[in-house]
């Protein structure tokens, strides 16, 4: 049991109003402070609108950081690539020549690291260059040569170029060849 506030009459627990002198037991006692009010709707808006911006903030710096940047054309830099290596192995097979009175080379390792380095810059754009070499002429030298830049991804160029130096491209799903458009 328990008494009542005003004339501590034992009253029972569930009791709102007391049936001895008619105390309303659920208004707070004189003097007690009242229960701090509730937050009203305004401010309840105002911190989540902070959680949520700070939230934001957090995962838009975080995928800023992880996420490389990308810029232009994927498939246009991909083909620019594919063309300096070209170009790069043109002037490394034109260096050779002059230097072996116009011949070329038979295996394409004969470049060196020039050679190398062009190579994997093409490969870096996701395309395969090949080199072959012309057929041996009567004095054991071989005066020709094709490059061939094959695209790895469908819907990009494919390269070719030849000792002329002219190069050769088609959008075509088939190896470039010297019937084909410059570039």
């Amino acid at each position: 049991m328990f008494t009542c506030r005003e004339c501590e009459s034992d009253i029972n627990q569930g009791t709102e109003i007391c049936p001895q002198c008619g105390a309303d037991l659920t208004a707070p006692p004189a003097g007690a402070e009242a229960p701090p009010a509730k937050p009203g709707l305004k401010k309840i808006l105002i911190r989540w609108g902070v959680l949520l911006s700070v939230l934001l903030a957090a995962i838009w710096s975080f995928l800023w950081f992880v996420v490389p940047e990308r810029q232009g054309d994927p498939t246009a830099a991909a083909e620019h690539l594919a063309v300096q290596s070209l170009q790069e192995v043109h002037a490394a097979l034109s260096e050779y020549a002059a230097a072996e009175g116009g011949a070329y080379p038979r295996q394409f390792d004969a470049l060196g690291d020039r050679g190398r380095g062009a190579a994997q810059l093409s490969q870096s754009a996701s395309y395969q260059l090949q080199y072959t070499p012309g057929p041996v002429e009567a004095d054991g030298r071989i005066r020709t040569y094709t490059l061939q830049d094959k695209a790895g991804n469908y819907g990009f160029r494919n390269f070719f170029a030849d000792e002329s130096g002219v190069l050769r491209a088609t959008r075509e799903n088939r190896a470039a060849t010297a019937q084909d458009p410059p570039y």
